[in-house]
């Protein structure tokens, strides 16, 4: 088999986000970056939003940010009345997801779970605990971690590029009209320089650990994107990680450092990308 057909063959064997999420986890330093992710089913489903109140189910095997909803379960109150004629509140759980644009509501989970399971086509999905994200503008956004073999054949952090979701959506992909700034523009109202060089350095250091990791059951991968989340506390989340990863993002950049590289690094072993990516917008800086 001819080196390019070996690349291509590993990236078929683990589209499986939860073999992957597996696969990261058996590493102790990298398991404390990753959310509760298990596949789904109805008490599955349940149990989590007891737990996490939100989470964000997500078709085992797809991509582009196609088919990801965010499931929350919210609490209200009404009133009930006592055979004295007072009235004492009650506490009314709720749900409701989000898929695309739609939102959708109901009184109880088994009703939304039904929904929930239409949605999914018989498709086989996973359940992840929710991040709360940070915003910017009032849209959430998270980190693109690029990681390749270098010219040495060595792991090496090649760039990172922020995806903020598009104004009606959840998921940040740029197929799905998100707006990618430089990371330092996104973190600089979280952050100090020195706070945020740091954090970012950190965020390389994941990718290239996941890609470490990865490697130790797939030798023949050469490149990862990682996803990462940052909660309000600005500790990083593995969210996914891809093993044929777009380089679109990068091309929204004005700094073509990190696109040049990567698409160098990716032509030393055989790779080759479309750049023409008009879905995604770029972010005015």
């Amino acid at each position: 088999m001819r080196r390019r057909d070996r690349v291509k063959e590993q990236i078929r064997r683990i589209s499986s986000k939860l073999t992957k999420t597996k696969v990261l986890a058996r590493s102790q330093e990298l398991r404390r970056h990753i959310p509760v992710t298990k596949k789904m089913n109805q008490s599955v489903l349940q149990e989590m939003l007891q737990k996490y109140q939100m989470v964000y189910v997500k078709p085992c095997c797809g991509s582009l940010g196609q088919g990801v909803m965010r499931v929350e379960k919210t609490a209200g109150s009404s009133l009930r009345s006592k055979n004295s004629g007072e009235h004492t509140p009650r506490v009314r759980m709720s749900y409701r997801y989000q898929a695309g644009t739609q939102i959708h509501k109901f009184s109880d989970f088994d009703t939304a779970y039904r929904a929930i399971h239409r949605e999914t086509q018989g498709k086989s999905y996973l359940v992840q605990k929710g991040i709360r994200l940070l915003v910017h503008q009032g849209r959430p956004f998270d980190i693109r971690v690029m990681v390749q073999r270098n010219l040495k054949g060595q792991w090496e952090a090649t760039g990172a590029a922020g995806r903020v979701a598009h104004p009606l959506k959840v998921v940040t992909n740029g197929s799905q009209g998100g707006t990618i700034y430089p990371v330092e523009v996104l973190l600089t109202p979280y952050t100090s320089l020195k706070k945020r060089t740091a954090l970012i350095a950190a965020m390389y250091d994941i990718g290239v650990k996941s890609a470490r990791q990865l490697s130790t059951a797939y030798p023949g991968l050469q490149e990862i994107g990682v996803d990462l989340a940052l909660d309000r506390h600005l500790k990083p989340w593995i969210l996914e990680v891809n093993t044929a990863p777009d380089p679109c993002p990068f091309t929204k950049l004005k700094d073509r450092s990190m696109i040049n590289r990567i698409v160098r690094y990716g032509k030393a072993y055989g790779r080759t990308y479309n750049l023409k990516c008009g879905k995604a917008k770029q972010g005015v800086v």
